[in-house]
């Protein structure tokens, strides 16, 4: 007989630490944003995102990482074509599932321009390649996506390098929930905070595919 799941509860007060990692994901798009509007010569960007950077302004940190199917995948594999990077948790029953699903409509609307889904699992004692494709069937993904996993060495960096805050707690992971846009030649383009309009980034892909 199958044992049932433990349901991955939420300790109220820890809450404070993916709030905390939220608010400085938001101080620095408001900072991005006044240090925009001061330069008179600056142009608005034609992505939808609430914070975006320049063509060359700011290279994406690099991350070297196996997927769900054992392949190495790094930003340097996937120069020449757009990525989006975001990260999850595959045992997640709360906020996670429900970004999936808004990945699913991107996924399907971005099918054509040859752009990659990168995850990266926040979750390294529990992640595996079974678990990650389970959670990308109920969520229904189709196309090019990629499921990073690793032990918490191996992620860790990646998590700091893109302002991902990372709690193990009983019973769940509490992690801050960002994605990013990177375009064909590494820079990082844009950066969205859950809840995220998966037309809008859809579109931003497209422009980015596009060479805006």
């Amino acid at each position: 007989m199958a044992e049932k799941p433990v349901p991955r509860r939420v300790q109220p007060q820890l809450r404070f630490i993916v709030f905390a990692a939220t608010i400085g994901i938001v101080i620095g798009v408001a900072a991005a944003l006044v240090h925009r509007s001061r330069g008179s010569a600056a142009q608005p960007s034609p992505l939808r995102a609430q914070i975006t950077w320049a063509a060359g302004a700011k290279p994406a940190p690099g991350l070297a990482l196996r997927d769900q199917r054992g392949a190495t995948i790094s930003l340097h594999s996937l120069h020449g074509r757009v990525v989006l990077l975001t990260f999850l948790d595959s045992k997640c029953v709360r906020e996670c599932p429900i970004e999936g699903h808004v990945l699913r409509d991107v996924l399907r609307g971005m099918r054509q321009t040859g752009a990659d889904a990168v995850v990266v699992s926040v979750d390294p004692w529990a992640d595996t390649p079974a678990s990650a494709r389970t959670f990308a069937t109920r969520a229904g993904w189709s196309g090019n996506w990629h499921w990073l996993l690793g032990d918490k060495a191996a992620l860790a960096p990646v998590w700091r390098s893109y302002n991902i805050a990372v709690k193990r707690t009983p019973g769940d992971i509490l992690h801050s929930t960002a994605l990013y846009l990177i375009d064909a030649t590494g820079d990082l383009r844009a950066g969205y905070l859950f809840p995220f309009s998966a037309a809008a980034v859809t579109q931003d892909v497209r422009r980015l595919a596009d060479g805006t």
